[in-house]
């Protein structure tokens, strides 16, 4: 079973029904103990970086991600949830992050020229894996697109690198450090191969 956490912030049931369609069971829930009880985690998450991590900190909810990390529980992130995996974002300012991918999040418009590529980036891009193939891409060919929205990226970030896709630049598109996952990307939006992410991570563990 799969805990899809509910802290007031994310596309919730999109979710849920992606993973209906790959045969998993999945829980909306903020229940601390279905969270750490669940096979695997997932982090979702839309909107600005300080309100979703004031939530996440305040709900308990980082402190159940901390524990369910430290016991090896495949935990992803997407989207804000990937970004929440990090040292701290410099999204209006800066504010601290989960700690679990090192590095930080700052703006597209820092390396790219805005008048060429406009921000947020939204649509479909190409993912390049940057080392040996990740269980996450079990099912995931090179040069498959997924589905962006963001205007703010993972930087600094080499070491967990996964997969980029080029919009001006290489864009972080997913990370992984230990247990824990990221995708910028909306696998829940990507169709088929979106569905391939996630039959994947279920059979991580």
């Amino acid at each position: 079973m799969t805990a899809i956490i509910d802290y007031g912030v994310g596309n919730l049931f999109s979710l849920r029904s992606s993973f209906a369609c790959v045969g998993e069971e999945a829980v909306v829930t903020s229940d601390k103990d279905i969270i750490l009880s669940a096979d695997r985690i997932i982090l979702p998450g839309v909107g600005a970086f300080s309100d979703a991590a004031e939530k996440l900190f305040k709900s308990g909810m980082a402190d159940v991600l901390y524990e369910a990390a430290e016991k090896g529980k495949p935990i992803l992130g997407i989207c804000l949830g990937m970004q929440l995996l990090f040292e701290k974002s410099y999204e209006y300012g800066e504010h601290k992050g989960l700690g679990f991918i090192k590095g930080s999040v700052r703006p597209i418009a820092e390396r790219v020229d805005t008048s060429v590529y406009k921000i947020p980036q939204i649509g479909w891009n190409a993912l390049r894996f940057t080392q040996k193939k990740s269980p996450l891409f079990k099912y995931t060919n090179e040069g498959d697109h997924v589905y962006f929205v963001h205007s703010y990226y993972g930087a600094d970030c080499e070491d967990s690198l996964l997969a980029t896709t080029e919009y001006g630049f290489d864009v972080t598109a997913a990370v992984n450090s230990g247990s824990v996952y990221g995708t910028q990307f909306h696998p829940e939006k990507s169709g088929e191969v979106g569905l391939n992410i996630l039959r994947a991570f279920c059979e991580i563990g």
